[in-house]
């Protein structure tokens, strides 16, 4: 039906390159109209609206809920344009008209960052209502993205955090020792882009081979109708070495780069988006010991640096010391006797497979080298 109507209807702003607005931005453009036919409008409305929204399906019963963060109404007018008595402009085929518009987002701490989520979303729009005397009315609207500064250099997410954490190990009810943890990040506040540096020691005294690791969680969590769902996220993970029954090993200065997210969203009623580094073992055949330390995600540029080039510095010597190149058993020879050197480019083949699922194998399984096939006789140069 718009398109029926009008040639032109959009809304335009007046930067359009601004990927972003924060609290206490001015959102302002234009409403470009263009009727196909001669059309009496009495008013154009602007409205500034930003919600958040939560709807997913617990059995039977739909959840749903929302949260509203701006609403700005205001009534537009068209400049040196005659009105009638009741306020009403005529429209005509052939000429283009635009209402300019501009009004203040709340301040900081008063809006919370765009968001969208398998259950949910934030979201911030402009959008203009063209009423017509006794006729429906018409809409168009336009989406802009909010994002809420998040400062992670505050003392208390410059503070170290820490933990430990240990497991009895049993085999047919009978115990088979234990693993333990422990492990401790200099700051809890990070960037995008950035190196959390962690420090941590593992033992093993269980009969069974176990691997250290460590991720970068996503927490989000939807509230609806006093209900709440939960959904986690893997978003980028570290392993260490095999650690055999009766040793013991250590990470100095291991590095896991935070990737590129969203800020943790903490200030929404009903949509939470919070992080945590997951420092685990993998024990085959029983459940993985834990350890979470809470992460908040600031926004990018908001960030220290340091912190990140330090560990960078570290993560590279740590690597020069942790990989070795593993010499290969050579090809067989060709017949013109031309010798090769292979080596590794990547570390060493995990000597046991591993899995995050329950069914994991305990057994350690040989790396497999592929060797190329001699040539054939009929394409030996030397013949």
């Amino acid at each position: 039906t718009v398109v029926f109507f009008f040639k032109i209807f959009q809304i335009i702003f007046s930067d359009p390159s601004k990927s972003f607005y924060c609290g206490g931005d001015t959102v302002s453009g234009r409403v470009e109209v263009e009727v196909s036919e001669m059309m009496r409008v009495s008013a154009l409305k602007l409205l500034g609206l930003g919600c958040a929204k939560v709807e997913y399906a617990k059995g039977k019963q739909r959840c749903r809920q929302e949260a509203e963060y701006l609403r700005h109404e205001t009534v537009l007018r068209l400049q040196d344009q005659p009105t009638d008595s009741d306020g009403s402009v005529v429209l005509r085929p052939g000429n283009k008209y635009e209402y300019t518009f501009g009004f203040e987002l709340p301040q900081q701490g008063q809006l919370v960052s765009s968001y969208k989520g398998k259950f949910g979303y934030v979201q911030y729009c402009v959008k203009a209502l063209m009423e017509r005397p006794q006729q429906p009315v018409l809409e168009c609207k336009k989406c802009f993205e909010v994002e809420e500064p998040l400062d992670v250099n505050t003392p208390d997410l410059l503070s170290p955090a820490g933990g430990m954490k240990e497991k009895k190990v049993t085999c047919m009810f009978i115990p088979d020792g234990q693993v333990s943890l422990n492990a401790k990040i200099d700051r809890r506040g990070f960037c995008e882009g950035e190196e959390i540096c962690i420090n941590a020691k593992f033992e093993n005294t269980c009969s069974r081979i176990v691997v250290p690791k460590a991720a970068i969680i996503a927490k989000h969590t939807y509230q609806a109708n006093g209900r709440t769902k939960i959904l986690r996220q893997k978003l980028s993970s570290v392993r260490g070495n095999h650690i055999i029954s009766g040793m013991c090993d250590a990470w100095q200065g291991k590095t896991i780069r935070v990737p590129k997210i969203k800020p943790s969203m903490l200030g929404c009623n009903i949509i939470r988006v919070e992080y945590a580094l997951m420092i685990y073992v993998h024990i085959p055949g029983s459940d993985k010991l834990i350890l979470e330390l809470p992460l908040v995600i600031g926004t990018a540029g908001l960030g220290s640096r340091s912190n990140s080039v330090s560990s960078q510095d570290s993560s590279a010597s740590t690597a020069s010391q942790s990989w070795v190149s593993l010499r290969m058993p050579s090809e067989p020879p060709s017949y013109c006797d031309v010798t090769r050197d292979c080596r590794l480019d990547q570390p060493l083949t995990p000597l046991l497979d591993d899995f995050d699922g329950d069914d994991s194998p305990i057994f350690m399984n040989a790396p497999a080298f592929q060797y190329p096939a001699p040539p054939a006789y009929s394409e030996d140069p030397c013949i």
